[in-house]
């Protein structure tokens, strides 16, 4: 498997990709390749956070990091992650989000936040964002809101996460 920047090439793989990735996703709204795609016409979009998994010349997993602000700082969301139905628990989404939070790290960021199952991302080091002093915009459990600081550096944070408005999240 090789893991690499994303190119506009890909993206109608990546957009059928999401799709079929979420399609039985028990917390989808079905919306997430959509999400994909305004977020790469955003002033969020990093290019190089932008990456595919793939597996004998098809893509097979995706991952994506856009900016927001914890209050006066900038950090990431990690935002969706991929990986085609019969690729996962292969350990392509472990491996997209190495290389992503590589990528970020090289880059300068100092922390990833991320909205997803508490039993899956702490396997990548993500914490309860709390831990770093960062919240959410809405009402979600705090096990479910996490954080991961890329930079071992990178001081505390006290803010509320504001997300791109390709998200749909208002402030």
């Amino acid at each position: 498997m090789d893991i690499r920047q994303e190119t506009p090439a890909d993206y109608e793989a990546v957009y059928q990709l999401v799709r079929e990735a979420f399609a039985s996703a028990e917390l989808s709204d079905g919306r997430e390749q959509d999400l994909v795609a305004a977020l790469r016409n955003s002033p969020a979009f990093i290019p190089e956070l932008s990456l595919v998994a793939v597996e004998d010349g098809n893509i097979v997993g995706h991952i994506l990091f856009t900016e927001v602000r914890v209050g006066a700082e900038t950090a990431l969301a990690l935002a969706p992650l991929s990986v085609l139905p019969s690729r996962q628990r292969r350990g392509i989404g472990l491996a997209l989000m190495e290389a992503g939070h590589d990528a970020a790290r090289r880059l300068g960021y100092g922390y990833s936040t991320v909205l997803g199952h508490p039993g899956y991302y702490p396997k990548a080091g993500y914490v309860p964002a709390g831990v770093y002093g960062i919240r959410p915009p809405f009402d979600v459990p705090g096990e479910a809101f996490m954080a991961l600081r890329l930079d071992s550096g990178a001081p505390r944070l006290d803010g509320t996460v504001l997300y791109d408005r390709a998200f749909g999240i208002e402030a």
